[in-house]
């Protein structure tokens, strides 16, 4: 067993660290099953080499959230337990400081480095295609870097598009109007807006157009200027529909594209639009495609292991090959 102690910078540090109750400390204590206590102004923990290591990069990790927000949850604290736990946590020196301008949330920096590569891919390129499981990040910070370049005067407006796979064609059908009818399928989009603006803010938004949600089929023979255009889901597009989406683009725009591949609910035998594309626009100078995996899961930390139980029966495919 070996020793680790790591002084702090004052008490106060050693108390947010340690959280309410020592409750930090325990998150720690149970991930690791290793002795952690704290004392004065320093931690001190008791364990294997590999327990030790990865206590001190969750330290580390949690001393950089402290200094950058001035206070820790117990939602950020089992996060980053879980990313080091998978080994996700190495965020190299050159993607460390990877960030949207004009922050717009307590948790926009990227956890992990597949994350910093995300961020910087959409900060340097005009279309950004991320692909990668469920609770990686690829919607949430897609908003944000639309949120960020609006509140910066670089945009007019942000347009969110997510196909509805039921009923591409057939949303007149369903009640209300075309806000109402795309709204379920939208939903994911606006609750990462609500997290980074007031939700009165975004209803404003919405009602003088700057933030305008749009239905697939209703993209069609537009083209978009001074606008950051974001496609979730894009995994239940067709090749036809993928190619219509991404000519929109207009001067001053970015366009980013997220889905996962592994979740296509298109009828059999229909090649995914996404599939294609990640062949077809690897080699585009100003286009660059991102693959998050399981290290970069940052929600709940029992989703990573719903998703490593589900490995066992890998879904099936609908994309034609």
């Amino acid at each position: 067993m070996i020793d680790l102690a790591i002084p702090l910078d004052s008490r106060e540090e050693s108390v947010l660290l340690s959280g309410n109750r020592d409750q930090f400390l325990k998150e720690i204590r149970q991930a690791l099953d290793m002795q952690v206590l704290g004392r004065g102004d320093q931690l001190l923990f008791k364990g294997t080499q590999e327990q030790i290591d990865q206590a001190s990069r969750i330290i580390s990790r949690m001393r950089e959230s402290l200094r950058h927000e001035g206070t820790l949850s117990l939602e950020e604290v089992r996060t980053i337990i879980e990313v080091v736990h998978s080994g996700g946590d190495r965020i190299s020196p050159a993607h460390n400081s990877e960030k949207l301008p004009d922050s717009v949330g307590k948790f926009l920096r990227p956890r992990t480095d597949g994350q910093a590569i995300y961020v910087k891919a959409m900060l340097d390129n005009d279309l950004t295609v991320c692909v990668g499981p469920a609770g990686t990040g690829k919607t949430w910070l897609a908003v944000a870097m639309a949120v960020s370049n609006l509140r910066q005067g670089l945009i007019k407006k942000i347009v969110l598009v997510r196909p509805a796979v039921e009923a591409g064609e057939r949303l007149g059908f369903l009640p209300g109007d075309i806000a109402a009818k795309v709204n379920p399928y939208l939903r994911p989009l606006f609750d990462a807006l609500n997290d980074m603006m007031d939700p009165d803010q975004v209803k404003r938004y919405l009602e003088n157009d700057i933030i305008e949600i749009a239905p697939l089929a209703y993209m069609r023979g537009r083209t978009l200027n001074q606008a950051v255009i974001i496609m979730d889901e894009a995994q239940n597009t067709t090749v036809s529909q993928m190619k219509m989406f991404l000519t929109r683009m207009g001067y001053g725009s970015k366009v980013i594209v997220t889905g996962d591949i592994t979740q296509v609910d298109l009828p059999p035998h229909t090649k995914s639009g996404l599939t294609d594309a990640l062949n077809r626009l690897k080699n585009i100078d100003r286009i660059k495609i991102i693959h998050l995996g399981e290290a970069d899961i940052v929600r709940n930390p029992l989703v990573q292991k719903i998703l490593n139980a589900y490995e066992e029966d890998k879904p099936r495919k609908h994309d034609g090959e």
